[in-house]
């Protein structure tokens, strides 16, 4: 028995004879592939790029600032640039590639990804590699809605779950791996380029991903009936600019008079955006976001929590990276490592969640999320002196990596596991925009809480105190997140116990404990 399903008609034409001997029928929606591993593979390796490129500029900036005689503002748009395009333009990407189809659509997105790459790499002035960086931002937001997309479309059952947990590893690793090549190809200073490899290392890669996406990626054909629902996309990608800008550039600038502006504009945009989505769905349209799919069993909790957790992971993150920076003198490798154990943790934990006894697997996202948040206490105090990172800092940081991967990865798969396969797009649109837009608000927020905390470059001691103030901060985040957990963790329960004698999807008995 395989969990990977097996199609030979089109797609949603799933019948029992065209599945494996003993297997069950595919769920309607699911494409098959002769590499499934491949496939894979190929996928969330366009993922870590696009990961990757939210951090890996940071440690090249002082070496931009001194070639391209860039600007503090310059260079705050250099490292925003790219985040905001690929917050804005998520859903977008997603729903282009339900119209047009995922394969396409990843495949264009890594294509301009790559090309946006190579002109970053070869940018002659700093206002050229802020439009470059602009457009590195959305061929990423083309091609990483759909790499969840592809996964709900070809993968069922426990593969699924695997799929998921690679997912998340990726996600974690991405995160810290970008500080790591960022300090090495700086460093390393290839061929006198200085700052420009940490953009060039994309272009072959890419160029790899390309080929093997003609060979890998399934055909299946998006649905040009649907409806597009233009306003409801300039009304929501007007309110997420609106909300990502001020909060990655008003920290840096002082919280000017336009940055809260824009914040209440976009509240107020968020608001006619859910008033313009039902106008539509009233008059039988399709609105970019259904009610179908927000309605989805346990959705809205479960992205709350992902949500609440990626804010204070990057949060958190980003606020130890400036204390060995600023505080401790790390230079930028070495902070890197120093912080790799949390981010292995996460990636440890997403992959091997399920080999934990099978009671657990109902409860770990709100237990994970609850010891989490008790967690950051310690690590915290072991700090906030300014010593430096010892044995203990990384044993305990990796701990609290792990219990981040215990709670997020079930939760991403809880999320998910109850939406159709016709509504994988919009739903991992949701999931994957709320993934981002947590990293943009917790490096936003918690990065405010640390800053606010100390005058940098501070002493190691100031610069403990502030990250101990941070990991309390962050603590009360993962607490919401617990709590939401609970609710996700509750009401798969109670569908599940509605649902019964029926037998549930392998992965929904997984999520539903």
């Amino acid at each position: 028995m395989t969990d990977l399903q097996t199609r030979h008609g089109p797609a949603g034409t799933d019948s029992p004879a065209d599945s494996p001997a003993g297997a069950p029928a595919a769920r309607p929606g699911t494409a098959s592939v002769a590499r499934p591993g491949a496939l894979l593979a190929l996928v969330l390796s366009g993922q870590f790029m696009a990961v990757l490129d939210t951090a890996i500029v940071n440690v090249a900036l002082p070496t931009v600032r001194t070639d391209l005689h860039a600007s503090g503002a310059a260079l705050q748009f250099v490292v925003a640039g790219y985040t905001i395009a690929y917050a804005v333009l998520l859903i977008t990407g997603a729903r282009l590639g339900a119209r047009y189809g995922y394969s396409r659509l990843f495949q264009s997105g890594l294509a301009a990804f790559t090309a946006a790459s190579l002109a970053c790499g070869l940018a002659p002035a700093t206002g050229w590699l802020i439009a470059f960086r602009l457009l590195q931002g959305a061929g990423a937001a083309l091609m990483v809605p759909q790499v969840m997309s592809l996964v709900q479309r070809t993968f069922t059952g426990r593969a699924r779950l695997r799929a998921l947990g690679l997912y998340s590893a990726v996600l974690a690793g991405g995160i810290a791996a970008g500080q790591v090549l960022g300090g090495v190809l700086v460093s390393a200073d290839l061929f006198g380029a200085g700052w420009r490899p940490v953009f060039l290392v994309n272009v072959p890669i890419g160029v790899l991903l390309l080929a093997a996406g003609a060979r890998l990626l399934p055909r299946l054909p998006g649905d040009r009936d649907r409806g597009f629902d233009l306003p409801g996309l300039l009304v929501l990608a007007t309110a997420l600019g609106l909300f990502v800008v001020p909060l990655v550039l008003g920290h840096e600038l002082g919280w000017p008079g336009w940055s809260l502006a824009m914040l209440g504009a976009s509240a107020l945009l968020f608001a006619l955006f859910v008033l313009v989505e039902r106008r539509i769905a009233r008059r039988g349209g399709q609105p970019l976001i259904s009610g179908r799919v927000l309605g989805a069993v346990g959705l809205l909790p479960a992205v709350g929590a992902v949500f609440m957790i990626m804010l204070s992971f990057a949060g958190f993150m980003f606020s130890f990276a400036l204390h060995q920076q600023s505080g401790l003198g790390y230079s930028a490798l070495r902070a890197g490592l120093c912080s790799a154990p949390i981010a292995v943790g996460f990636g440890v934990a997403g992959l091997h969640w399920q080999r934990l006894p099978r009671r657990l697997h109902g409860v770990l996202p709100w237990l994970g999320a609850a010891l989490l948040a008790v967690g950051y206490l310690p690590f915290g105090l072991l700090l906030r002196d300014g010593a430096g990172i010892g044995a203990a800092p990384l044993l305990l940081s990796a701990v609290l990596g792990v219990l981040a991967g215990c709670a997020y990865t079930p939760l991403f798969g809880r999320a998910l596991a109850r939406v159709a396969p016709a509504d994988a797009a919009d739903a991992s649109g949701v999931v994957v925009t709320a993934v981002q837009l947590g990293q943009v608000v917790g490096v936003a927020l918690v990065g405010s809480v640390f800053l606010g905390a100390s005058d940098l470059p501070a002493s190691a001691g100031e610069s403990g105190h502030a990250l101990l103030i941070t990991s309390v901060t962050v603590g009360g985040a993962v607490a919401l997140a617990a709590v939401l957990a609970a609710r996700a963790v509750a009401a798969g329960r109670a569908a599940r116990t509605a649902q019964a004698p029926v037998e549930a999807p392998a992965e929904q008995r997984s999520a539903d404990g």
